[in-house]
């Protein structure tokens, strides 16, 4: 039996398969400015970014996207998709 010479696994085949699909669906249902945006988000949070991915994804298969999603409209679904941050106030006696 022989395998290919390949250091790639059969693995990374379909993860790097299902990445371009995901890109497509994203470049499909995101305007330029909001593309950007999010690239520029999956440099800093990839956490988030992989969030709003999931999200935008799910909604778009579900069809409940009604065109493109604006840069604006990224913006407020961040917003929701983030949660607040709570400040603490220490007082000293």
């Amino acid at each position: 039996m022989s395998f290919p010479e390949s250091n790639e696994s059969p693995f990374e085949d379909t993860n790097s398969e299902s990445s371009k699909q995901k890109e497509q669906i994203l470049k499909q249902i995101l305007s330029p400015e909001a593309r950007l945006r999010l690239n520029n988000i999956k440099m800093v949070k990839s956490e988030l970014s992989e969030l709003v991915e999931q999200y935008l994804i799910g909604m778009a298969t579900q069809g409940k996207l009604p065109g493109q999603i604006s840069d604006d409209q990224l913006k407020q679904i961040l917003l929701s998709i983030q949660q607040p941050k709570r400040n603490f106030k220490i007082n000293r006696v």
